[in-house]
């Protein structure tokens, strides 16, 4: 399955250090849920970190934040510790809900062909509907971006 710009957001739900989290936490609120690789790697870290470094900036916009891998809860608990993040993790190490957003799928490294994270960045509005999609978004400036396209979006 994969979610397109103009659909409603699938409902998800999953664990993360804190307990549950679904997208009905979310109503009435913008929210970017971003799907990547794995914690404590290179790029992800990068991209975390520029969350991170926008959510008061994200958080006067009224856009919240929420990252989902396949990594396991206490792999996210460090990561959330060691790089003080301010967001929710979700641990979805069935890949049910990257599945369901189309985040998950055939990648290519070096010729070989595998089953991966499609790193991704959904953006829904107040409404649930999915407004826009990050395909293959700026590790290093993730905050920014986010921030420019829900502000070209009015």
């Amino acid at each position: 399955m994969s979610v397109s710009i103009g659909d409603p957001a699938p409902d998800f739900s999953g664990e993360t250090r804190d307990g549950a989290l679904a997208l009905s936490d979310f109503a009435g609120k913008k929210l970017a849920v971003y799907f990547y690789p794995r914690d404590n790697t290179p790029g992800c870290t990068k991209q975390a970190c520029s969350l991170r470094d926008s959510y008061s900036e994200l958080g006067d916009a009224g856009i919240a934040i929420v990252g989902i891998s396949g990594d396991s809860l206490k792999s996210h608990e460090r990561f959330t510790e060691k790089y003080t993040l301010p967001f929710p993790l979700i641990s979805d190490p069935e890949k049910a809900i990257h599945e369901v957003f189309g985040a998950w799928g055939l990648k290519k490294m070096y010729g070989k062909e595998y089953m991966g994270t499609i790193r991704t960045t959904y953006l829904i509005d107040e409404n649930g509907i999915v407004v826009d999609i990050i395909n293959k978004p700026n590790t290093k400036d993730h905050g920014r971006q986010v921030l420019d396209r829900f502000a070209a979006l009015g």
